[in-house]
């Protein structure tokens, strides 16, 4: 297994449609990428109903690999711009990462 040292991932999970806005946020901040994945909500109390249908929000999942001492600062930006008090109504939450394959992370601002 390759090691590209200490890295994390950074999971954003918005309203649909806010996904490229928050990878612009991260790029800025210092990410070179990031993954999108559709996805539904669930657990919301407030479940709405349209002629018996039950409605969930879309949502959207960003995923972004980097560097661990990068982390800290493109959380605070996407959390910044897209927290639950605004319209992408998002969660901003990290895993570290133990080993990566194959990966070559492009080199970041310093």
């Amino acid at each position: 297994m390759e090691n590209q040292g200490n890295c994390s991932m950074i999971c954003v999970i918005v309203n649909k449609g806010f996904s490229n806005e928050v990878m612009d946020v991260a790029r800025a901040s210092g990410a070179a990428g990031g993954t999108i994945l559709s996805g539904k909500g669930t657990g919301s109390e407030k479940v709405k109903t349209f002629f018996s249908i039950s409605l969930t929000e879309e949502k959207e999942v960003v995923l972004i690999l980097v560097r661990e001492e990068i982390r800290a600062e493109i959380m605070r930006a996407v959390a910044t711009e897209f927290g639950l008090d605004s319209p992408g109504r998002g969660i901003v939450f990290s895993l570290p990462v133990e080993e990566t394959i194959g990966l070559n992370f492009v080199p970041f601002r310093d």
